[in-house]
């Protein structure tokens, strides 16, 4: 069973970063709330609605959400048909889909990089096509699975000021599972702590770190858990 009694609450506007060992369930987690896959039980809110139902129902509240994965899921074309997908799939206008691509690709730092091939990109400039991918639909909720567990510091820089940018000057709410303890302390006002499919404990980001109620979540901020 890959979650068990997962009970979380995400608050809108928030980061909340999930911790935990690999095999954990975050990534799984993740995945249910994207609608990517349907629990044998229990209930996923989205905004207070039951996003249980059929395709139509869940794929208005999936156009909602965006997801970036550890490994940056891109298409072989050029950057600006990447960024742009999500547009096109929503019908926007031909004027409308260039701009906002042009501005996205501002905000991450690769303007005129428009034609380029995506194969022609290094590691931190793909997962950085694939976060201006996910924002430039403007979702209410940004999941990302290990963005920057593969790359160099100084990209792992930029994609957390993107993030952090998305969620206090346009209020996205941001769900994070990683590994980097301390990008958990950098990003987020509050942290989940999952363990074996469980989530062991949640609270704010200092009280998790600093005064952890459960001696499981203390023993694996520490460092000091044995998987």
């Amino acid at each position: 069973m890959a979650l068990r009694n997962a009970s979380l609450s995400v608050n809108k506007g928030e980061i909340l970063a999930i911790i935990g060992p690999s095999g954990a369930g975050k990534t799984t987690l993740l995945r249910l709330v994207n609608l990517l896959i349907q629990p044998t039980s229990g209930l996923i809110l989205f905004n207070d609605v039951n996003t249980s139902g059929d395709d139509k129902h869940q794929r208005s509240l999936r156009r909602q959400m965006s997801l970036v994965l550890q490994y940056p899921a891109l298409f072989d074309t050029t950057v600006f048909n990447n960024v742009a997908l999500g547009l096109k799939i929503r019908g926007c206008p031909e004027t409308v889909i260039k701009e906002k691509v042009d501005n996205m690709l501002a905000v991450v730092g690769l303007s005129g990089f428009e034609k380029r091939m995506v194969k022609t990109l290094s590691g931190g400039e793909a997962q950085r096509i694939a976060l201006a991918r996910a924002l430039v639909t403007e979702p209410k909720l940004l999941l990302l699975d290990e963005p920057t567990s593969n790359l160099d510091p100084k990209n792992v820089s930029i994609i957390e000021d993107i993030v952090r940018a998305a969620n206090t000057k346009s209020q996205v709410t941001v769900v994070l599972a990683t590994h980097n303890l301390n990008q958990a302390k950098r990003l987020a006002q509050r942290v989940a702590f999952i363990l074996d499919g469980e989530i062991v404990e949640e609270g704010a980001s200092k009280e998790i770190f600093e005064q952890p109620k459960d001696e499981r979540t203390a023993t694996y901020v520490d460092g000091r858990m044995i998987y």
